[in-house]
């Protein structure tokens, strides 16, 4: 469980806030005919809305002047202007809501786009990575990458872009309008500023790491979860349960400590904000009243500017949020950005070799790999196996049988020495297509959520349903196939659980006969079948395997008796190789392994 433990630490702060936000930017370039009319409707709508204030205040100066008028015997109200006045009003914040619309199903759009861009890309990035980054990350740390931090992304980037566009144009406009109305009480609205500002500031200050750590908790949580879902049958079988509920806590109560305080901050705004909002209109009231009393404004006047203060406070806590919202966004891309910029594998090369017309001869020449450079596993591997021979490649755990096969099709590439098919070094090849040339099953089997059919057809995508079928027949799985509720067109869940084990091996062996590769791969293929299923099996793999060049990797050593070069690795070298009864009749180590398997056999009948 230790590779659950990924993610950065959660008191770490955005590596480049600024530098993020500016990838950010230049990554929406493309949008900026959008976001150019986002801004013109965003400003347009706050505009006429804050127009409107001022104007309803005269509304409220004519029912006072109206109502004055009456008790001094004149004509009273005037319904007329009052009504003008209000429809006047309204015309305004029609065209403000209709700005608003339109400007949130632009912003709605841009996000969106990006954020289907941004999974395409990710999507596409994956496939261009090494396969060292997958070895070292947990399944859940990638997948939150691609769905928390860019649903996050997403979902502040609408809403912040939108929101600080206009909390910013009514924070110039409200002031505007409050000056024109008064510039003394302009002078006591503005006082809260500084107030304002320092707990903004201070939000910001203690509120990031919180961020931060929450999306890189959520990954881990992420990972945690989907590794002991995938393994639960074998955390009940060794009775894990209470070991891994309790790393699970760990890590969330992490995720929970740092959601919790971000969210605290966040939430802390509103309510600080609106006290000295409150503050605000007190201090505009008794003020207002006084200059009413004195004749320098009207009392509509101090209708429009108490709304006016609200508006002017609004925008303040409007930009605190964003600036939360900002903080967030900054976190998710920052982690999203990291993965698009990871290294990537070369897929292709200058004047790369074709594989038309390969015959299948491979040559290994004092190859020489570590996965870290200071680690050497391969020491010096040199072999040459020529055209449509069986090669089987045996040994201890860890002796490094399967990364000659890694090596062998650029899953990763050699530090030294040279591994060529008929000639041409690997490295001449551009991935994909050397790739084309082998047919591979491993001992982890690996079948997505579809029909069986479809499973079988990964091999070779435009296969007929009869070349399916005798792909099947050829590894002995038609007839379990035929027993199934709807036969071929059963649909495998996501783990591919309602099969066995030994039933999804075989679905990969016949996806591997309906590829129909010049170069064939085994690692294991067989080691989840029983014994008299694996017979049958090698029969098929017999007939498979005429006129290719294959590769069997077995610890059955009874499967590859009939092999035309046996090669016996331990610790990354080749210590012997011929035939199985040249290996025999040597006595060595070969012998010694083949012999011990026959032993623990007797010794348990």
């Amino acid at each position: 469980m230790a590779r659950m433990h990924g993610g950065r630490r959660p008191n770490e702060k955005a590596k480049d806030f600024k530098g993020t936000m500016k990838k950010l930017i230049r990554y929406m370039a493309i949008y900026k005919v959008q976001v150019f009319f986002v801004a013109v409707f965003a400003i347009c709508g706050t505009i006429f809305n804050i127009v409107g204030p001022k104007i309803l205040g005269k509304a409220t100066t004519e029912i006072f002047n109206g109502l004055v008028s009456k008790v001094s015997g004149g004509d009273g109200m005037n319904f007329g202007k009052i009504g003008q006045i209000l429809l006047t009003v309204l015309c305004l914040y029609v065209i403000s809501a209709i700005c608003s619309f339109v400007q949130g199903y632009l912003m709605t759009g841009v996000s969106q786009k990006t954020t289907y861009r941004l999974r395409r890309e990710i999507s596409e990035k994956i496939n261009r990575m090494p396969m060292s980054y997958f070895d070292t990350k947990p399944v859940g740390e990638v997948l939150s990458r691609v769905t928390n931090d860019v649903d996050t992304l997403g979902q502040s980037l609408n809403q912040s872009a939108t929101q600080m566009i206009t909390s910013v144009t009514t924070l110039i406009g409200v002031f505007i309008m409050m000056l024109s109305i008064s510039p003394l009480m302009t002078v006591i609205a503005v006082l809260i500023l500084p107030l304002s500002a320092g707990l903004i500031g201070f939000v910001m200050k203690h509120s990031q790491k919180y961020f931060v750590g929450q999306q890189t908790y959520l990954g881990n949580v992420n990972g945690q979860v989907e590794e002991i879902y995938g393994g639960h049958n074998i955390i009940k079988a060794f009775n894990k349960e209470e070991e891994v509920i309790e790393v699970f806590n760990e890590t969330n109560d992490k995720l929970y400590d740092s959601a919790w305080k971000s969210q605290f901050f966040s939430g802390l705004m509103m309510p600080v904000m609106q006290f000295v909002g409150n503050l605000g209109y007190v201090a505009v009231a008794i003020l207002g009243g006084y200059l009413t009393i004195k004749d320098v404004i009207e009392v509509g006047d101090i209708q429009s500017f108490i709304q006016y203060v609200r508006n002017f406070t609004q925008p303040l806590q409007q930009i605190a949020q964003v600036a939360n919202m900002l903080q967030s966004t900054a976190a998710a891309s920052e982690r999203v950005f990291e993965f698009l910029e990871g290294p990537e594998e070369d897929q292709t090369v200058e004047n790369p070799v074709s594989v038309e017309n390969l015959q299948g001869n491979v040559e290994f020449e004092h190859v020489r790999f570590g996965y870290n450079e200071d680690k050497i596993i391969i020491n010096n591997f040199s072999a040459d196996v020529k055209e449509g021979q069986k090669i089987a490649i045996v040994g201890p755990t860890g002796a490094g049988k399967t990364t000659m096969i890694k090596l062998l099709m650029r899953f990763y590439d050699v530090n030294g020495g040279s591994i060529k098919i008929d000639g041409h070094d690997v490295r001449d090849f551009n991935r994909s297509e050397l790739r084309e040339m082998f047919g591979m099953v491993l001992q982890d089997t690996w079948l997505f959520h579809g029909t069986i059919s479809d499973n079988i057809r990964y091999g070779k995508l435009n296969a007929t349903e009869e070349e399916v079928i005798q792909a099947a027949k050829a590894a002995h799985v038609h007839r379990f196939i035929q027993t199934l509720p709807g036969g071929y067109n059963m649909e495998l869940n996501e783990e591919a659980s309602n099969v066995s084990q030994g039933q999804k091996q075989l679905l990969t062996i016949a996806r591997a006969i309906l590829a129909d590769p010049k170069i064939l791969i085994l690692d294991e293929a067989t080691s989840s079948v029983d014994t008299r299923t694996e017979e049958m099996i090698q029969k098929a793999m017999d007939n498979l395997m005429k006129g290719r060049t294959s590769f069997v990797i077995a610890h059955r050593l009874s499967t590859i008796r009939d092999a035309d070069l046996i090669l016996v690795m331990k610790d990354g070298d080749i210590i012997e190789q011929g035939n199985h009864e040249e290996l025999l009749a040597r006595g060595g180590f070969y012998a010694d392994l083949y012999n011990s398997q026959f032993e623990s056999t007797t010794e348990i009948a």
